[in-house]
Parts: structure tokens; sequence; C-alpha cells
């Protein structure tokens, strides 16, 4: 079913039997439309039904638009170039995908009857606590590793400050860091820290 608002021309129109039998001239927008709408449109609005998964709102509006590139690019409906009915679906179906990606883009909307619930701040007794269990994690770890996070992570040193600090290579700053870090966690696991 043709949209009703492309239904202008019917196939009994004599006006259509002309353009269809004739040559449509380019500068004839309005027949042009009305001869593609005539000849297409019922097929058109089914194909672009099925790609709207039947939201008959959406199929017309991607038939009108289909048609809008058809007014805008006539030469592309020349019968040299292939048949004007492949274009037209090709056209739809490229516009419905575009639809799609845009929707998919768009980041939906959480609606919820309670507002968001404030972050839970950090009382200064939970940063001691804090404090203290990496102070002790620390501790287990052996000096060499427990010197180089300290150096870079407490003092903020980059690495070729640690290494002009530690008496080291800077390569052997970075392997250190690396494995102090991992056994820093593992550390922390051990002593059961979730965080």
């Amino acid at each position: 079913m043709i949209p009703h608002s492309l239904a202008s021309v019917t196939k009994d129109d004599p006006a259509f039997a002309r353009k269809r039998h004739e040559s449509v001239s380019l500068s004839d927008d309005e027949g042009l439309i009305r001869a593609l709408s005539a000849e297409h449109g019922d097929a058109l609005f089914a194909h672009a039904l099925r790609l709207c998964d039947g939201d008959r709102q959406r199929a017309e509006d991607l038939v009108q638009e289909t048609l809008v590139r058809a007014w805008k690019h006539p030469e592309a409906l020349d019968p040299d170039r292939g048949s004007a009915r492949a274009w037209l679906f090709t056209t739809a179906r490229h516009l419905a995908i575009d639809a799609w990606r845009r929707r998919e883009a768009r980041v939906g909307e959480v609606v919820t009857d309670a507002p968001p619930e404030p972050r839970a701040e950090h009382d200064e007794a939970d940063r001691a606590v804090e404090a203290w269990t990496i102070a002790e994690a620390l501790e287990r770890l052996s000096p060499a590793h427990r010197e180089v996070l300290v150096e870079c992570f407490y003092r903020g040193r980059s690495v070729a400050e640690a290494s002009a600090v530690l008496g080291v290579p800077p390569g052997t700053v970075k392997s250190r860091t690396h494995y102090a870090v991992r056994a820093l966690r593992l550390v922390l696991d051990e002593m059961g820290v979730t965080r």
C-alpha cells in the first residue's frame, strides 16, 4: 500500500500512461516523482515496511526520503544505468541502515522515579585504614620492589629521576615497577583487600 501523500497519481490516470511510455523529462520534477510513485510506490512501500519492522510511519518517511533522493539524482534513474526500481529499493535499504545506525549511536535515556544516589565519600577514618593497609602490604614486599614503588608512586618521580635516586638503569626501574605492582596486588589479595 502506498502512503496517502504519494497516492496522487493512479495507474488509470492518462498522464501516467504517457509518462510511462515516454522518457520522463528531467526538468519535469513533479512528473518524475508522480510517475515513480505510481509505478513503484506500492512495492517500495511494502519493501520499506519490511525494512522498518512493520512501523508504518517510519516506512512512509523512508519512502518519502527515497523519492526525495530520486528527485535530487534523476540521472540515477536513467534506464541505461539499470532498473529504476532496483535503484529505489537499494536507496531505501541504505537509508534504513543509516537510520538504524543513528538510532544505535544515540545514548538511551534512563528514566527512574528516584534520583541517583550520591557517591559515598570517603571519610578520614576510611583513608587512615586504607593507608595502614597499603603500608603493611608494602612492608611485605622485597626492599627493591618497595623502594621503586615509593619513588615512582609516592614521591611522584619519573623513571629517569627514580633511576638516578636508586642508582639503577631506567629499564630496571620500569621492570621493577611492573613486578612490584604485581607483587603488591598479590599481597593485597592475601590480606583480603577486594578493591
